[in-house]
């Protein structure tokens, strides 16, 4: 580890201007690439404490030995340098896209005498016209070998178009019609060039006029009882439709956008691409990159921009590139996608109607990929042995812990406390064991207290039914509660886990590792809380998410696993997956909370009557003003019925009326502010 002292330049060495900087190991190898709009003040910003970097930075700095820059004019240079060096010495702190891979485009070869349409990969050709990307090669040829019927343009190789034209015979596609055969002169060059680039019309998305041509065409054609034309071009609108259909309309007026959408968490990030041409989804591709140094979604954004479009022709950057966070600047970067396209680029964030819905699909297809790559590699047997072993030997463990709990603390501004228990067994989730608490020993918010509690609540059980003979029921407690739908929650068995035979197993044994969401202080009542039980041979530890550090008890600094160890993918997965359970739970306490009602307390009083109250009266507070005679008057309530409900209201204080804070007009006791009461109702108030 070197000290950045040691090859820290002078400040008057470094120019006020912009430009790109290498960091340089002891080796000479290029470790990191970056730009900046004042070198001066950015790489001054490397040379501060070192406890104030983030982890990565920190990292990074101390493996170099050695920076240099370069000065360029402006931003848009440097972004260019940048993604230039980038590409040419890959470095290990930069952002990394996994998937590098081209991209098929569906291409037609304008620049030949007889133009081809096929598949083509890399580097754009000039005097070539592209279609796409598209996900996969196989979709081109399905779409292509639809057209053929319509457009019937040449698609072979240079070498079979050559044997072709001297043995005087078209290959198969021309016998069976779905190749004009300008090999053997059936169509002229002229005609052939007219034919592919009607093909490139209708791909380009000028479809409804020439559909509607070859409607008119075939209505002539029966009309003048030329029944196998008209049945002809009925087929081949029929094939042209099936064609659209593939790439369904998403986007009005034949727009043309790129749609850009980033999941990320704390150590990856997926990159989702959309490619919406004459209003349709053309193509779709994506990345999982590793999130070697400390970037934020702006960030992302910015090298997924590079990647896609640093050594794209510039017809291939659209007029519009929607994105979920804008680069910081965003000038430069707007700027540089400008001079590629050679035209006026528009990069900006969605905020309504179709284009923000169809980037809601995209976050959801990025959001998928990283949880679909997060699973794979979860699934990897021999990736999880080595996490375990990595966390055991960072932890200093006697051995693996096979059985990993993690608990978490949940609120809302100090309402509604629970906790989650969540389990893993050989790394993967053991959703049948996770259990859920409320925080019952005091009121108000205190995480530290609430884990002390939790952790206690739950090896007190522990050593309760290590202590018994028999069979085991676990009590439907706090600590098995149901959804606020009266359904039991589907990543738990209410009464607890069963063996095969149906018999409730006995929860008794005890995790290697505990882990808590949080660091020093939910550490260490984590642990107290073990101690005050006489637990000595179960490990502790936390995972602050800010800085993914891992903290043990006692001790004054945390455990700094590698960024991309498996252990620490493992640790933030079960703290996760902890927190997601959480999160759930106290939603639907608080969901519940919110819809209660002094009616739900009323026996024999179902919702189809309760609801019949409360439409006929308007609002609680109307109804417990009522008389009983005025509650007999619903339809279906009883004079019975009518006192319950009566008693049962005046036993219940009335509520302070609830002010809405935007408007300040006092809202009524169902939620409905005075505004929105029927005409009636507002002539009474």
């Amino acid at each position: 580890m070197a000290d950045p002292s040691s090859y820290r330049p002078k400040p008057g060495q470094i120019p006020d201007s912009p430009g790109v900087y290498k960091f340089r190991d002891e080796h000479g190898r290029v470790i990191y690439v970056g730009k900046a709009k004042s070198l001066r003040q950015r790489l001054a910003n490397y040379f501060q404490d070192l406890a104030g970097l983030h982890p990565r930075t920190r990292t990074m700095v101390t493996t170099a030995a050695s920076v240099e820059w370069t000065v360029v004019s402006t931003e848009v240079e440097a972004l260019q340098l940048e993604y230039s060096w980038i590409k040419e010495f890959d470095p290990r702190f930069n952002v990394k896209y996994r998937d590098d891979k081209s991209y098929p485009y569906l291409a037609v070869t304008l620049n030949e005498e007889f133009p081809r349409a096929q598949v083509m990969r890399g580097a754009k050709k000039k005097g070539v016209r592209y279609f796409g990307p598209y996900a996969h090669a196989w979709a081109i040829r399905e779409t292509v070998d639809l057209m053929l019927r319509v457009f019937p343009v040449r698609t072979c190789s240079a070498g079979v178009f050559k044997r072709s034209a001297q043995i005087g015979r078209p290959c198969l596609l021309g016998y069976i019609g779905k190749c004009s055969a300008p090999c053997v002169g059936r169509i002229s060059p002229g005609e052939h060039r007219e034919l592919a680039e009607e093909f490139c019309d209708f791909m380009a998305g000028r479809t409804g006029a020439y559909i509607r041509r070859l409607e008119k065409q075939m209505q002539e054609a029966a009309e003048e009882m030329e029944y196998e034309r008209a049945a002809r071009l009925r087929d081949d609108i029929g094939a042209l439709k099936r064609a659209m259909e593939k790439s369904a309309v998403v986007l009005a007026d034949a727009t043309d956008a790129d749609l850009i959408a980033v999941a990320e968490d704390e150590l990856e990030a997926a990159v989702q691409i959309f490619h919406v041409r004459g209003g349709r989804v053309r193509g779709q591709r994506g990345w999982v990159t590793d999130k070697v140094e400390a970037v934020t979604t702006g960030d992302l954004v910015e090298h997924a921009l590079q990647q896609l479009y640093g050594e794209e022709r510039g017809d291939a950057v659209p007029k519009e590139v929607l994105v979920p966070a804008l680069p910081e600047p965003v000038e430069p970067v707007a700027q540089w996608l400008t001079q590629r396209r050679g035209s006026q680029v528009s990069l900006r964030i969605p905020q309504r109607g179709d284009k923000k819905d169809l980037m809601a699909t995209v976050g959801r297809n990025a959001q998928q990929a990283l949880a679909l790559h997060k699973t794979k590699r979860a699934s990897d047997l021999t990736t999880r042995s080595r996490a375990l072993e990595e966390i055991a030997e960072a932890l200093g463990l006697d051995s693996v812990p096979l059985r990993i709990e993690c608990f978490d603390i949940s609120h809302l501004q100090g309402d509604d406390v629970v906790a989650s228990m969540v389990v893993f067994e050989d790394g993967l989730a053991r959703k049948s064991e996770y259990r859920r608490f409320q925080i019952k020993g005091f009121q108000g918010q205190d995480d530290v207290r609430s884990m002390h509690e939790v952790v206690g609540r739950r090896f007190k059980r522990y050593l309760q039914e290590k202590q018994k003979s028999g069979e085991w029921t676990e009590e439907p407690d706090d600590d098995a509660p149901v959804e606020a739908d009266g359904q039991v929650d589907p990543d738990r068995t209410a009464g607890g886990p069963v063996d095969d035979d149906g018999r409730p197993k006995r929860f008794a044994y005890p995790p290697q590792l505990v882990v808590v969401d949080g660091g020093a202080p939910q550490v260490a009542a984590a642990r107290r809380a073990l101690d005050e039980l006489g637990i000595d041979d179960v490990a502790v530890c936390g995972l602050a998410k800010r800085l993914e550090e891992v903290w043990l008890p006692e001790d004054d600094d945390p455990v700094v696993l590698p960024r991309s160890s498996e252990g620490l993918y493992l640790l933030q997965r079960v703290r996760d997956e902890a927190h997601r359970f959480a999160i759930t739970y106290q939603r639907s306490k608080r969901t519940k909370r919110l819809k209660s009602s002094p009616l739900d307390t009323v026996a024999g009083l179902g919702d189809t009557r309760r609801q019949a109250l409360l439409k006929h009266f308007g609002s609680l507070k109307r109804l417990r003003a009522a008389t009983i005679d005025e509650i007999c008057e619903v339809p279906g309530v009883g004079r019975k019925t009518a006192e319950t409900v009566a008693a049962a209201l005046a036993g219940a204080a009335p509520p302070a009326p609830a002010v809405n804070t935007a408007t300040g007009e006092i809202i009524e006791d169902d939620g409905v502010p005075p505004a929105a009461l029927s005409a009636e109702r507002g002539q009474e108030r």
